[in-house]
């Protein structure tokens, strides 16, 4: 289990990671070995690691929740990983009939990130 050492936690807890930032980039280290299987054919190593990755990525969207410039983002990359976990799950065990589903993740992933800009530069540039 993956634990953030907040304030609400006594001093005294297990912490595995330091930081913030170190847990997103155990996170890559997941995700990485999650599209090396995929790319690989390692179905069930690829197939295991679609659980741990999207659900750390889903901590991380939701612990990111408060701060606007951050969401937007994480929203993006949790549709990017469902995406692909769709699409290698099609791939691998349904002759990839399910593109088009990871086609609706990725296009939920770029409106995110065409929102977060369009409001972020549109604010911008009322401001100078």
């Amino acid at each position: 289990m993956f634990v953030i050492h907040n304030q609400r936690r006594t001093t005294s807890e297990l912490k595995i990671f330091q930081n913030e930032r170190a847990y997103e980039n155990a996170h890559v280290f997941l995700w990485l070995i999650k599209d090396t299987s995929w790319c690989h054919g390692w179905r069930a190593l690829g197939m295991l690691m679609i659980l741990p990755t999207l659900t750390v990525q889903l901590h991380l969207t939701w612990s990111s929740r408060k701060d606007v410039h951050e969401v937007f983002h994480s929203v993006a990359v949790a549709c990017w990983i469902a995406a692909n976990a769709i699409w290698m799950t099609g791939e691998f065990f349904y002759q990839d009939s399910w593109r088009p589903f990871a086609q609706w993740f990725f296009s939920a992933g770029v409106a995110a990130m065409v929102s977060y800009y369009a409001v972020y530069f549109r604010a911008r540039s009322s401001s100078g």
